[in-house]
């Protein structure tokens, strides 16, 4: 059965014709962009980066993107989300910074570990080749040992691709990003000059009568040039498009022609920011710059897949109650993001309703009771579980379509032991490390381990499907490839009285339960693993696609009784 815009449900292949595919010019040698903020962090820097990349790609190129993040952490693993928002994991198990899961979205690429740049990875590397004797007795220093390592991983990130694009985290100024910009002047004096572009972005307020401030700007391209770097396009960040004067106000006193100063106004979904960017013209002064605009396909040759995708009218807006521990929207951005796509697939707005699992008051029940289909994210610790399982009981015996994501599909394993099978305390290790009835339990490899940082079962693994199952018609194959971040799994212990009692396990990998599911309800599947990462703007996550598809059925059918 065929989806919107020429996507097959289930497949993960793109039906662009042939002569809009991308592919790598090995003639064009690297060109590289490279993106920072002013001012304040938050801007959307990484949003207006990822659509210049997207329209570079419509045009005919091969691009990819490096994420610089400055902290001295590795990796984003054990950050709380409140901080950064979601942890994101990529293929190859590496957990970063969720701006690698717009660019991932944006691009439509898998990317690695070498994609994301770290402080500490960069740090820890570098150590360790001093203590192996690799420097040969020379002095370590940040200048030019630290700022080398760095440009070796944005070459190595960006070989075999046409354009690399390079966001640095954080603002100018910072000093933990002190040697990225170092590094960053080193490389365009390295490099042919038509092959760098430094795209800086920034906040352009209003003052309290209603006019465009240019003060921010200047002081963040004065403290950019200081450290030796000139920006060669300015994005002003503002509410509105910049004022003519505005634009003229800033080319002035930050040194670059008018053209090349862009507005990138508030939108109501980042989906559009390629657009809005490209009726600026961002993208031809982009190419032109790099000397690419006689390479790039004709503006009557490009793809517009994602113009029709993201402008097309939605037929009716569908109500998800999404139940976790975080009020923060960043914290399940890609749950969000895949919610989207799958009500651009079926030409549908996606209203997604907060529910605080740890608070589980009558409001709460309301809205579950107002939703057409619940969610349960992924999460870790005890907090807001008890909530989880309420409202996974609540799906389950209302008959209201329910998607359960790693740590939702445990507690939906949870919820059914205690209230099916009878299993008075039935609960997991993670959270109750007395329970009588362990039905989740540490995966066995995990108990002997000390540290934290990168050590759960991650990234991609496959998952074989029972034929004939409902997981079968939503992946149509036998088997799927979809991405973890998980310690704890189903207790093999329980598997067979669970299944008696009629909780279906439908996806396996090896002795581990990866999919669940109750034949006998409109829609209640459960995933260990997390479908949402791998989700894309036209190419949405077949298990999102479904689940939206029984909420609109139900909410149809719930009408037609009422009438």
């Amino acid at each position: 059965m065929s989806g919107r815009n020429g996507f097959e449900r289930g497949m993960w292949t793109h039906s662009m014709p042939d002569d809009l595919q991308t592919g790598y010019d090995p003639t064009l040698g690297n060109k590289f962009i490279f993106v920072t903020g002013g001012v304040m962090s938050g801007l959307g820097k990484g949003i207006t980066a990822a659509s210049i990349g997207r329209l570079l790609i419509n045009a005919g190129f091969d691009v990819t993107a490096v994420k610089v993040d400055p902290y001295l952490n590795v990796d984003a693993g054990t950050m709380n989300p409140y901080q950064h928002g979601e942890v994101y994991v990529l293929k190859d198990g590496a957990e970063v910074d969720l701006d690698l899961g717009n660019y991932e979205r944006f691009l439509d690429i898998d990317m690695t570990s070498d994609h994301n740049v770290t402080t500490g990875k960069t740090y820890q590397h570098v150590i360790e080749r001093e203590r192996s004797g690799d420097y040969l007795g020379r002095t370590v220093q940040i200048i030019p040992h630290i700022t080398d390592d760095i440009k070796r991983r944005i070459r190595e990130a960006a070989a075999g691709t046409d354009v690399c694009i390079v966001e640095v985290g954080g603002t100018v100024g910072d000093i933990e990003g002190m040697p990225y910009l170092e590094a960053l002047r080193q490389f365009a004096h390295e490099e042919d000059e038509s092959d760098v572009l430094f795209a800086h972005v920034t906040l352009v307020p209003y003052s309290k009568n209603g006019e465009q401030k240019t003060k921010p700007t200047q002081h963040s391209v004065k403290e950019l040039r200081s450290i030796g770097l000139q920006p060669d396009v300015l994005v002003g960040r503002s509410e509105h498009r910049l004022t003519t004067s505005t634009r003229k106000k800033i080319a002035l006193f930050c040194d670059v022609p008018t053209r090349a100063v862009f507005s990138n106004p508030d939108v109501d979904d980042i989906y559009k920011v390629p657009l809005v960017v490209e009726d600026e013209g961002l993208d031809e002064y982009v190419l032109e710059h790099l000397g690419l605009a006689d390479r790039a396909l004709t503006s009557d040759a490009r793809d517009t897949a994602w113009r029709e995708t993201v402008l097309q009218d939605a037929d009716e807006t569908i109500d998800i109650a999404l139940v976790g521990k975080y009020a923060l929207e960043d914290a399940y951005m890609s749950i969000y993001e895949a919610l989207k796509h799958a009500g651009f697939e079926l030409g549908v707005d996606v209203n997604v309703k907060w529910v605080a699992s740890d608070e589980m008051t009558d409001t709460h029940h309301d809205r579950l009771n107002s939703a057409t289909g619940i969610v349960v994210p992924g999460g870790f610790g005890s907090r807001g579980t008890e909530g989880k399982i309420a409202a996974i009981g609540h799906a389950r015996t209302e008959g209201i379509p329910f998607l359960g994501l790693c740590l939702g599909f445990q507690m939906a394993v949870v919820e059914y032991a205690r209230n099916v099978l009878g299993l008075d305390g039935a609960h997991s290790t993670e959270v109750d490390a007395d329970t009588p009835h362990p039905v989740i339990d540490l995966l066995p490899e995990q108990h002997e381990l000390d540290e934290l940082g990168g050590t759960m079962r991650l990234g991609a693994h496959e998952t074989q499907i029972e034929s004939g199952t409902i997981a079968h018609e939503i992946y149509g194959d036998t088997s799927c490839t979809e991405r973890h971040r998980h310690r704890y799994e189903v207790n093999p212990n329980y598997i067979e009285a669970l299944t008696d009692a009629g909780l279906q396990f439908s996806g396996w990998c090896g002795p581990r339960m990866e999919i669940l599911e109750i034949e006998e309800h409109p829609f209640f599947i459960g995933t260990q693993f997390h479908p949402e990462f791998r989700s894309r703007p036209g190419r949405a996550s077949p298990p999102f696609i479904h689940f939206l598809e029984a909420a609109i059925a139900e909410r149809h059918q719930t009408r037609e009784v009422e009438a």
